[in-house]
Parts: structure tokens; sequence; C-alpha cells
């Protein structure tokens, strides 16, 4: 259902059919990158947290940053606690594995991560542990309904290799 869901939410744009399923899993950051031969940092990993009144938000970062724990509690004002699996479903309609910012079952605050300006396009998963679309920075805000760019990762800004690139990397 919620791949369903993730391409009805495409349509808005005519972009339902873009929408890559692919025969291996794209579960991990590791494996979408493998089954789409691109780097693991231009995976945008969808991340799901507990907001300050209990409802999620999610932040959308590269696949090679990691939530800095002093950025998200300076910006958020609250600690990052990440939902559980059960939560993460409850909240999305996706399960983990294919979560992302679209097709939402609940109206969440998304948050791109600044982690992901360094690359053209980015890859998120499409709902399914199997799927996933390429999107330019500014399509994935718009398609995402982003409230804003925030600057919450680090472990990122050290990978020179990946800056700028648009080409995949030969497996």
């Amino acid at each position: 259902m919620s791949l369903e869901s993730v391409k009805e939410h495409f349509k808005q744009w005519n972009r339902q059919q873009d929408v890559m399923e692919f025969e291996t899993s794209s579960a991990t950051v590791d494996q979408a990158a493998e089954t789409i031969g691109v780097s693991p940092a231009r995976i945008a990993k969808t991340l799901s947290f507990r907001g300050s009144d209990e409802k999620a938000i999610l932040i959308v970062a590269a696949g090679d940053a990691k939530i800095d724990n002093k950025k998200f509690r300076h910006y958020f004002g609250f600690k990052a606690r990440m939902l559980s699996p059960e939560d993460v479903l409850e909240q999305t309609g996706h399960a983990i594995g294919g979560v992302c910012p679209f097709g939402l079952k609940n109206d969440l605050e998304v948050y791109l991560d600044v982690s992901m300006e360094r690359f053209e396009t980015v890859f998120p998963a499409c709902g399914s542990t199997n799927s996933a679309i390429e999107l330019t920075k500014e399509e994935l805000y718009q398609y995402s309904f982003a409230k804003e760019w925030v600057d919450v990762c680090k472990c990122w800004e050290d990978d020179k290799e990946t800056v700028n690139t648009t080409q995949p990397i030969e497996v």
C-alpha cells in the first residue's frame, strides 16, 4: 500500500512513472547505493523523530550524514529521539527501509538537511524496500512539502570526493 500512496502522491506532478522499482533490496543506504549504482552519500535517507508535541518530524539527509545531537537540540529545542519501527509505520504509513517524505499517512513536518546540497540529484526511497526516485534538490523540497533546509547533521563535510558529483560511480 505504501508504494501506491507514493505513486499517487507523485501524480500531482506527473512523476509517478519515474518511481523505480528494483528486483533487489534498497532498504539500507548501502543496498540502495549498490542497486542504483551511485555513491551512498547520494541516497536521501529519511529519519523519523519524536517531535515536541509527540507528532513525528522527518529529517531527510544525505546517506553519509549522521544526526548531530547538539545541532538538533539547538535548532529544534528538544532532544533527538528516533521513533520505534512501529511508531514510524503508524506516523508515516511507511515501514523501515522504505520511509520517505512522500505519500505520508499523517501531515508531518519535513526538513531537508544541508548535507544534500552538494549534489544536483539525490535518490530518496518511495515507500517500499525496493524503490527510489531521482530528484533534484528543488524537486525534493517541492514534492516533500518541506518546511525548510536545516543544518542538523555531521560526518559528511569531509567527503570531498562526492562534492557536486552527478555521475553514477562504477560498482
